[in-house]
């Protein structure tokens, strides 16, 4: 591995902004680096309360991610910010545009913001976030906020991510069979109505307290997954948190502290009834999963003849073979 990179791990543990964002850089770009990295990281990660924010384009995201690290600030905690942004399927590039939203932030040491593509990957995350987060978590910031790429209804990865989901709505943008469609009673920990101020925000609110009423105490939503069946509705019942809406006006900075009470009471909650611990081993089964996906896709890939590759898949094409034919002999290909 390259010494530049244990130089940059070394400056980045003393405080160096230009040390990890270079790490950043390089961990994205190269699985190999981010192996490194994260080998060499990982003892000193597990501290940081990690949010996801996610809710449909035009919703306020990246306008509520910066007062609410603004009050986060106030109160002297260290905060770190993933944006995601998604990539175009025909370039394959990114606008890279909510941290020009988020000009407040700058100059402020206890703030470090981060943009990154989804590089096609649907669920409202990059592949490598997981990864940056990590790096940020060891950097020693206390706060880490993730703000999903805005796609409306698959933003579903953030719930297996995040210790802390916040789903934001908006007045007038969809009835109550849109919020239900977006899944929000399932990954919400925190409902925010943002716009406040707009006609509608009253009835949107009623609305989603309804919805959760509706429901199980707490919800359907167990450490990222959903619950259906009546043992697993009540284990989840005896150790709920009753899921708050709040209503927000993050253009005029009214309702963020309500919020970041509402945040900071959720950790204590978590840590308190053991989820916490829960929730970090979904979160390393989510990943462990990936990882092993990703690399045994990569050990078949390398394994076969390219020609032979473009063989069975015309093949398919052809429909002399199907799918399933072509995966058997994949698995089954032997030199």
């Amino acid at each position: 591995m390259s010494p530049k990179l244990d130089l940059w791990l070394t400056e980045m543990l003393t405080g160096s902004r230009r040390a990890l964002a270079r790490i950043i850089t390089a961990v994205e770009n190269d699985p190999a680096v981010a192996e490194h990295a994260i080998q060499t990281l990982y003892p000193r990660t597990g501290q940081a309360h990690i949010l996801g924010l996610t809710g449909a384009p035009g919703a306020g995201k990246s306008s509520l991610t910066t007062e609410l690290a603004l009050e986060l600030r106030r109160r002297d905690l260290t905060v770190g910010i993933v944006a995601v942004d998604p990539s175009s399927p025909f370039t394959g590039g990114a606008l890279l545009g909510d941290r020009v939203r988020m000009g407040a932030l700058a100059g402020d040491k206890g703030v470090f913001i981060r943009s990154m593509a989804s590089r096609g990957r649907l669920g409202g995350l990059s592949s490598t976030t997981s990864a940056v987060l990590k790096v940020l978590d060891a950097a020693g910031f206390d706060i880490l906020i993730v703000e999903t790429v805005g796609a409306g209804q698959a933003e579903v990865d953030i719930a297996s991510t995040a210790h802390t989901t916040i789903v934001i709505e908006a007045p007038g943008m969809g009835d109550d069979v849109q919020a239900i469609k977006a899944g929000i009673l399932e990954i919400a920990d925190i409902l925010v109505v943002n716009k406040a101020d707009r006609a509608g925000a009253h009835q949107k609110v009623k609305s989603l307290e309804m919805m959760l009423h509706l429901g199980p105490q707490g919800g359907t939503r167990h450490h990222g997954k959903i619950i259906a069946s009546p043992a697993e509705i009540q284990a989840s019942s005896q150790n709920a948190w009753p899921i708050p809406v709040i209503k927000t006006e993050a253009i005029n900075g009214k309702g963020l502290s309500d919020l970041a009470d509402q945040i900071l009471s959720h950790r204590t909650h978590l840590q308190e009834t053991g989820q916490w611990l829960e929730r970090e081993r979904e979160r390393a089964l989510q990943e462990a999963t990936a990882l092993i996906q990703q690399r045994l896709l990569a050990q078949v890939q390398a394994q076969i003849p390219a020609g032979l590759q473009h063989e069975i898949y015309t093949a398919v094409a052809e429909r002399k073979i199907s799918l399933y034919t072509a995966v058997e002999q994949i698995l089954n290909y032997g030199p």
